[in-house]
């Protein structure tokens, strides 16, 4: 081992405990607003987005979840820049404020009954700084910790950023789920939801309290002395082959994966027991809170594991499970927590008789669209009661029907009226269509007597462990893969656009391919086929870096 990579260990005036504790606090900041965001979907889509219908409405709200990533990528390259070139403590405390500044003015928003289109424009511009401000926290923190770290236990010692995750949820869901003990599930809806955003005021201090008493990183600090440091980290980066290739190889190897298998564990699993499975939201909760609390073990153990046997063996470990797991785990979570609900898909399947030309995608982010057509009507309805269907196409200018097993409910067009009279008629057949369903078995909620509790928190640890073997040791990887120079610039990048774009919004794409398709599983197209690319990626060009000096 070299003589520089010991020294990055040697913290000086740095803790190596006090590092860790200020980078997690502001890493679990970060997690924690989007659990809260992302817990909440289906109350903030009611709150802020009550104009453009229930199916819209739900998948406008996940994509301003997702708004907030949409803008990291510009977030890392400014912060990036900032930190490669004024220092690394200087950029992590500017952007742990702006975020829970920015956290903290959500819980004080009015809703869109109280300020119209107003409410969720304020909403999603909250999002966009909470995503500018993050695009420079997680690289921040993590190249912090490994610089201070012996390289021969630099992969436990960043491990311990990723727990951070899991203390993030943790906390999330407990808050949530004792504000909606002791308001009630009305009080909680009305305005309860407010405490979670409120409370991350504490957080945030804690987080500018710890990172205030910090010293700057040591290889930072004698690169800066030494004449070292870069001029123009985004050139260098991005604009140098033998830079923008590793980047590459990062966003498409680790972080892509990274992303959607995370989200998709972590996320989209909630969002399908909660408005597929109709699994009561307490209890989502507390079998969330019971995974979490094991997953932050397990993030430990993953990235001990990459300082023994190597990075790349434990990422390969997380993706090819993801991959091969999620569509028989969703599957198997179906008759887990709704075993009616997959009883009666097998036993009265569901298809909507349209013509194709009068069927339009479920979602319009503008609100403009009327989706008031036989089909469109008809669709809305399965979409929001959790039944798979399947289409079959229909002559031109017949009107839509839907078959419940022999049953036959016929939908109404609704495209020549507007006002009261479309809401009625829209209301006649979702009456007709969810009385039909409830005859053929389907139920309107999982029967909290027939929920398999303990298989699904299984199925959550199967969907958890493979998030996790990828998380673990992903902190390491990315920091070996760069040099000093350029690291803050050229990892935040892949990090951001990864998570960011593929993982931000995959909660959304999940959704809104499942209500194009009319089959629940459809969405998990999404994470599997990405996750496979990023298999192939990883495998036979992803470099090894367990073991690299850093101080280069």
């Amino acid at each position: 081992m070299t003589s520089s990579s010991e020294t990055a260990g040697q913290p000086g005036g740095n803790s190596l405990f006090k590092v860790i504790a200020a980078s997690s606090m502001g890493t679990a900041f970060e997690w924690y607003d989007f659990f809260v965001f992302g817990t909440l979907t289906a109350i903030l889509s009611k709150q802020f987005f009550a104009g453009v219908g229930e199916t819209a409405g739900f998948i406008f709200a996940l994509l301003t979840f997702a708004a907030g990533f949409a803008v990291r990528p510009l977030g890392a390259l400014v912060f990036g820049w900032v930190g490669d070139r004024t220092g690394r403590k200087k950029a992590f405390l500017v952007t742990v404020t702006m975020m829970g500044v920015a956290t903290c003015a959500i819980g004080l928003l009015p809703t869109y009954a109280q300020a119209g289109m107003l409410a969720p424009i304020l909403l999603i511009s909250l999002r966009l700084i909470q995503g500018f401000a993050l695009g420079g926290e997680y690289g921040g923190a993590i190249i912090y910790v490994a610089e201070h770290a012996p390289a021969k236990w630099r992969g436990l010692q960043t491990g311990a950023i990723q727990t951070s995750a899991s203390f993030g949820l943790f906390g999330a869901l407990g808050v949530i789920l004792l504000t909606r003990t002791l308001l009630g599930e009305a009080e909680f809806a009305a305005w309860g939801w407010r405490i979670p955003f409120l409370v991350s005021v504490g957080l945030l201090g804690v987080s500018i309290w710890f990172r205030m008493r910090l010293e700057e990183s040591p290889l930072y600090q004698r690169m800066k002395d030494e004449g070292r440091a870069s001029t123009a980290p985004i050139r260098e980066s991005f604009f140098k082959w033998p830079s923008l290739k590793l980047v590459l190889l990062a966003l498409f190897g680790i972080m892509m994966a990274q992303g959607v298998v995370w989200y998709t564990a972590h996320f989209y699993v909630q969002f399908f027991l909660e408005r597929v499975l109709k699994v009561p939201a307490p209890t989502i909760n507390l079998l969330m809170i019971a995974v979490t609390m094991v997953s932050a073990f397990l993030y430990v153990f993953f990235a001990w594991a990459s300082d023994k046997i190597g990075r790349k063996p434990v990422m390969l470990f997380g993706i090819g499970l993801a991959v091969i797991s999620f569509f028989p785990a969703f599957h198997a979570m179906t008759v887990a927590a709704n075993p009616a609900l997959a009883a009666a898909q097998s036993a009265s399947p569901v298809i909507l008789h349209a013509d194709p030309a009068t069927c339009a995608v479920q979602f319009d982010p503008v609100g403009r669209t009327v989706f008031a057509s036989s089909c469109d009507i008809a669709r809305s309805v399965l979409a929001n009661s959790g039944a798979s269907y399947h289409m079959q196409d229909e002559i031109s200018g017949a009107s839509a029907y839907v078959m419940i097993g022999d049953a036959r409910v016929d939908s109404a067009d609704a495209s020549a009226v507007s006002g009261a009279e479309q809401a009625a008629i829209r209301k006649q057949v979702e009456t007709r269509l969810k009385a039909a369903l409830a005859a053929a078995g389907y139920p309107l909620q999982a029967d909290p007597a027939n929920i398999d509790v303990v298989k699904i928190f299984l199925i959550l640890l199967v969907l958890v462990i493979a998030a996790t073997a990828l998380y673990g040791p992903q902190a390491a990887a990315l920091v070996e893969m760069f040099p000093t120079k350029i690291r803050y610039t050229a990892l935040s990048l892949p990090y951001n656009i990864g998570t960011g774009w593929f993982g931000g919004f995959q909660p959304a794409a999940s959704f809104s391919i499942v209500a194009a398709t009319g089959d629940i599983y459809s969405g998990l197209w999404y994470p599997v086929i990405i996750g496979a690319i990023s298999f192939v990626v990883m495998l036979f060009m992803l470099p090894e870096t367990r073991g690299r000096d850093i101080d280069n």
